[in-house]
């Protein structure tokens, strides 16, 4: 692949993505499956670390989500950074995950885990103060 087409093909997915985003997350009407906008946004970062001089701050591979319908919600600063877990679709992305948990933890696997079917959702930050909810907010950009 050229770095022409290269651009084409960054431009074209992320003009896909960023209106896939829009469809689930202002609209809740997604047109296409989690599975396929992983697709997607995995093709995305793969041409971008391919071509670095490519990416841009304004990627969707930068961003988390859109912007919430302002109407309904107000902006929240959370006082930690919410992480979002990674995808892993193969036993090497699997131990790749393995590592870096052990790497943040300061120690070595094996790690017992739970599985259980995707359930799609959203992540929630609750705050409590002396056991009385202050806020929840969900991560994003606003």
């Amino acid at each position: 692949m050229t770095l022409e087409e290269a651009r084409k093909r960054i431009n074209e997915l992320r003009d896909l993505i960023r209106y896939h985003n829009y469809r689930y997350y202002v609209l809740a009407d997604p047109e296409i499956s989690d599975a396929e906008y992983d697709r997607l946004l995995r093709e995305l970062k793969e041409l971008e670390e391919r071509f670095p001089e490519l990416k841009s701050p304004d990627s969707p591979t930068e961003q988390v989500g859109t912007r919430p319908l302002e109407s309904t919600f107000r902006p929240i600063r959370h006082p930690t950074r919410m992480y979002s877990l990674d995808n892993a679709f193969s036993f090497e992305e699997l131990k790749a995950f393995e590592e870096r948990i052990g790497r943040a933890l300061g120690r070595e696997g094996p790690f017992a885990y739970t599985v259980e079917h995707k359930v799609d959702g959203l992540s929630v930050n609750l705050y409590y103060e002396d056991g009385v909810l202050v806020w929840g907010a969900t991560r994003g950009d606003g």
